[in-house]
């Protein structure tokens, strides 16, 4: 039988279901259908808040496996929490030539904010074991918090109005990605150890 590259146990399993959540979502949005693309977002953060957690209970994981896992997982974060809220964005109404400077900006600064996680990282997993306790700037993963989060009332709002918070919303994210300050990592085992 012949092999597939990449590595398919449970270790990366919830990582590939937050990029498929988010495929799903982008369908989802392109027919306008955005309640159900906004649950698709939220689904990946769940998907992404639990990954690490789970692929960290594997203890004889071999370093091609744990590189493996880092990388997918943020190649994954660019598309479920850079290129889709985006594009989720432009199909709500954020577009235009404004429109336009707001989604590839918060895509851009996205990508900026994981490349350096990213670089961080490998140097702090050379010196140290264990994980990180700090982000720096916000993580990626909070969008999928913050949007459902401004969706939720958009009932409240005009259309033209509504519209306007998103691209507030694309450039203060985008903003809060690149700013360098520290957030403290939330430690999702101690509610399940407590």
């Amino acid at each position: 039988m012949k092999k597939f590259i990449g590595f398919y146990d449970y270790t990366v399993i919830i990582t590939y279901l937050s990029i498929i959540s988010a495929v799903v979502g982008m369908t989802l949005a392109s027919k306008g259908c955005f309640t159900g693309a906004i649950i698709c977002l939220f689904a990946s953060g769940v998907c992404d808040a639990f990954d690490g957690m789970v692929a960290r209970t594997k203890k004889n994981r071999s370093e091609d496996e744990k590189s493996f896992g880092i990388q997918l997982d943020s190649l994954c974060d660019v598309v479920s929490f850079g290129a889709f809220p985006a594009f989720l964005c432009y199909c709500m109404g954020a577009n235009g030539v404004f429109g336009y400077i707001c989604i590839c900006l918060f895509a851009l600064c996205a990508v900026i904010r994981l490349a350096f996680f990213n670089v961080l990282e490998t140097k702090r997993q050379q010196v140290e074991e264990g994980t990180n306790k700090f982000y720096r700037g916000l993580p990626v993963t909070a969008i999928s918090i913050i949007f459902p989060a401004i969706y939720l009332f958009h009932g409240l709002f005009k259309y033209s109005v509504f519209v306007g918070i998103l691209h507030g919303m694309l450039l203060v994210v985008a903003f809060l990605f690149v700013l360098d300050f520290r957030v403290k990592k939330f430690d999702l085992r101690k509610l399940f150890t407590k």
